[in-house]
């Protein structure tokens, strides 16, 4: 069974090697883990992001299921390109696993990025906007796909002290997906 691995990881200064990682420990459980960063893309192509675009699609589209790494990348949620990912393979039907090595509430961590006020009983960001405040980890969109289409998101009880190289999550997710894929539950 193939396992689409989707997240940022793949703009750490080690991806290649975190690739490695993650494809090894899919390997460990009977899987085979598919990483972004092992399409071939010619990079100084004047269609670089368009190549990296369909490679990933491909890759995907072979897949049996996506494990999908939220944790907040540049900001208090989700990478952008992985939500799309997750989307793309909740929208197949594909089993989704998601893992965010973030525990902390959503509101919260827009607390640590922002002013949040609270007015006529919402929060509101610094900006005026109000801020999603259901006791989630992320947007309710995100949480209620995986719910749906595959398991509860994944959290460790604390945030590890290295949030992007700590893989706990990961295998965590990768032993469910497995157990899924070969016996048909989880």
């Amino acid at each position: 069974m193939k396992i689409y691995l989707a997240g940022p990881d793949v703009f750490l200064p080690d991806a290649v090697e975190i690739g490695r990682r993650k494809v090894a420990i899919c390997d460990r459980h009977g899987l085979i883990g598919l990483y972004p960063l092992d399409n071939s893309v010619d990079l100084g192509s004047s269609d670089a992001s368009r190549q990296i675009f369909h490679g990933n699609e491909a890759m995907m589209d072979d897949a049996d299921a996506i494990i999908a790494n939220l944790t907040p990348f540049r900001g208090p949620g989700a990478d952008a390109g992985t939500v799309y990912e997750l989307g793309y393979m909740a929208g197949r039907g594909r089993l989704c696993l998601g893992y965010c090595n973030d525990p902390a509430v959503y509101a919260d961590r827009v607390r640590r990025l922002t002013n949040v006020t609270e007015q006529d009983g919402r929060l509101i960001d610094a900006e005026g906007l109000t801020v999603e405040d259901f006791g989630l980890p992320d947007n309710l969109m995100l949480i209620h796909a995986l719910d749906l289409h595959g398991h509860p998101l994944v959290l460790p009880r604390e945030r590890p002290a290295d949030v992007w190289h700590d893989l706990a999550a990961f295998e965590m997710c990768v032993r469910l997906a497995a157990k899924r894929l070969t016996i048909g539950t989880v």
